[in-house]
């Protein structure tokens, strides 16, 4: 799959990670803003793991109409509903358990049911939503975003589904449901969150043009990119 010729990228260079936090606050809050102005409502993707969880606190603090949000989870771990581990168990706790969006618009996978019927479900879920506002994504040292893992199906090419069943991811717990490249791609808005040393080679194989999951991600608006300065430096330049 030739991938690099066909994602635009706008990388934006912050100096550290709080700034990154402060960046992407105030790019979720615009970009709601704009939505709930010119369509009554929000539809946001969320990223998972540690990562985010700082961003998804300080939006506790957002001044918004919070009823008009409908939140959606890019990928999540097939364990129990109530695991810490869990995506949707770490956004309440740092989030919406603090807020009042309406919980029948907060739309979890259910991970506990397996990887099968849950990406069957959460297909159904999103068959009757259209092009999201913002979607937010990481990338994993591997180049990996939501669960979408090299040497796997991405679901990049056209007519893939909406949800993919993993059955044996390359890191803990194997069994997990992603959104496909190709429906986190039907959005108005991309924007990865990228920060830590760990991440370095990642980027450095994203930006040479290397077939990477993330690359895979390809909004027709392009991806916005916001990544801690530090790693984009070449090993000469540090």
């Amino acid at each position: 799959m030739n991938l690099a010729d066909s994602q635009q990228c706008r990388w934006h260079a912050v100096s550290d990670g709080h700034a990154l936090q402060t960046a992407a606050l105030e790019t979720i809050s615009v970009s709601a803003a704009r939505s709930i102005q010119e369509r009554g409502q929000f539809h946001l993707v969320l990223a998972g793991g540690n990562s985010p969880s700082k961003i998804y606190r300080g939006l506790r603090a957002t001044q918004t109409d919070w009823a008009a949000w409908h939140l959606y989870f890019g990928d999540e771990r097939c364990l129990p509903a109530d695991d810490p581990a869990r995506n949707s168990r770490m956004v309440g706790d740092a989030w919406l358990d603090s807020v009042p969006v309406p919980p029948l618009q907060v739309h979890a996978i259910a991970g506990e049911l397996g990887a099968f019927q849950a990406s069957r479900q959460y297909a159904e879920t999103l068959r009757t939503v259209g092009d999201f506002d913002l979607v937010l994504l990481g990338l994993g040292e591997d180049g990996h975003t939501a669960s979408l893992f090299p040497n796997h199906e991405w679901g990049a090419a056209p007519g893939s589904p909406d949800t993919l069943a993993v059955r044996d991811a390359p890191k803990p717990p194997p069994e997990r449901v992603s959104m496909s490249a190709a429906r986190l791609s039907r959005a108005r808005q991309v924007l990865f969150l990228v920060s830590g040393e760990s991440k370095r080679v990642a980027v450095s194989e994203w930006r040479a043009g290397k077939g990477i999951p993330a690359r895979a991600i390809r909004p027709t608006s392009g991806v916005d990119i916001l990544v801690e300065s530090a790693l984009l430096e070449t090993p000469s330049g540090r």
